[in-house]
């Protein structure tokens, strides 16, 4: 019998790649989205007819406990979170309830439904915030400089507590920065390939920019994912940090996504203080050595690839339907 896997989140764009990686090994995949009339399933179109969707909420413990119930899945990959760190400063209660307690009634539910499946909790980089090392890793303590950092804490504590307290098998990733193509206009990478794109095309004539100095670890979301499916296939839980172990500014993406078409950075790019954080979070790299050694994962796709990567599908995108240019 294949496994049976049921990830939420699954319209994102790590759940999109997840999918694919799982559908590649065999496995049912079953994701779960709300009933609402704005679901949009543009990353997992191409895959539709081999997945199965079941509906629930991370905000209703009773719909978690349907799903699973229903799917009677050997693994469950939490992806769902409200994760744009710039919103949470508006939604924090919102974004407070779906990505921090939300792992709790999930986490919940399982215990009720069947204890033996095998749980990954999507933790975060941002937890790290005010950096007390570098580079950061498993054992670095966490000082988060949003809510949203604030909500992944809490959903990274309460899945070690819960494999503490009853035994379970949950593993937390804390993933560093991880784009591609089908990442969001509204995160940084993709609203500089994008721009990139419209400006090689004379679409536009100037892109908008917070923080150039901002320094993250970025890697691709298509690697990361095999990193997750791994952490469940251990013979006991654990933690760990998924990072490139290099870091980059914002300057830098800048740099490399212009000359990627022949273009120079500083005669489109204007800093503008409404993209500016309230509570900056200056430097991220993590240190993937654990993941190396435990796992045998390391990243393939380098960042400048990935850069490269992500202005050639938006170039792709604005050539194929300039009407639909943001």
């Amino acid at each position: 019998m294949a496994k049976k896997a049921l990830i939420t989140g699954i319209t994102g764009q790590d759940g999109s790649y997840l999918a694919e990686f799982l559908l590649g090994k065999g496995y049912q995949v079953f994701g779960m989205v709300r009933r609402t009339s704005t679901v949009r399933y543009e990353r997992i179109q191409h895959i539709q007819p081999d997945i199965q969707l079941v509906q629930g909420d991370m905000g209703d413990l009773s719909s978690l406990i349907t799903a699973l119930s229903q799917v009677e899945p050997d693994e469950v990959y939490n992806l769902a979170a409200q994760s744009f760190v710039p919103t949470s400063w508006n939604q924090p209660v919102f974004t407070g309830d779906i990505t921090g307690l939300g792992v709790t009634r999930l986490l919940d539910a399982l215990r009720t439904v069947n204890p033996a499946i095998r749980f990954y909790q999507a933790s975060s980089s941002e937890m790290f915030g005010k950096v007390r090392e570098v580079p950061q890793r498993e054992s670095t303590a966490f000082y988060p400089r949003s809510p949203y950092g604030v909500a992944k804490v809490y959903g990274h504590w309460i899945t070690v507590n819960y494999r503490e307290s009853y035994d379970l098998f949950t593993c937390s990733g804390i993933l560093f920065n991880h784009e591609s193509p089908r990442r969001g206009l509204e995160f940084v990478t993709r609203k500089v390939t994008y721009h990139v794109a419209k400006i090689k095309l004379e679409l536009a004539n100037e892109i908008r920019i917070g923080n150039l100095d901002s320094q993250r670890d970025w890697g691709f979301a298509g690697d990361y994912v095999r990193a997750m499916w791994l952490m469940l296939q251990q013979d006991a839980p654990d933690d760990f940090v998924v990072a490139t172990g290099k870091t980059h500014s914002v300057q830098r993406l800048l740099e490399v996504a212009f000359a990627h078409v022949g273009l120079n950075w500083r005669d489109y790019a204007v800093q503008d203080p409404r993209f500016m954080r309230p509570a900056e979070v200056d430097l991220l790299i993590g240190d993937p050595a654990k993941a190396r050694e435990k796992l045998g994962w390391q990243p393939e796709v380098s960042f400048e690839e990935l850069i490269g990567m992500m202005v050639e599908a938006d170039l792709k995108k604005l050539r194929d339907n300039p009407d639909q240019v943001i």
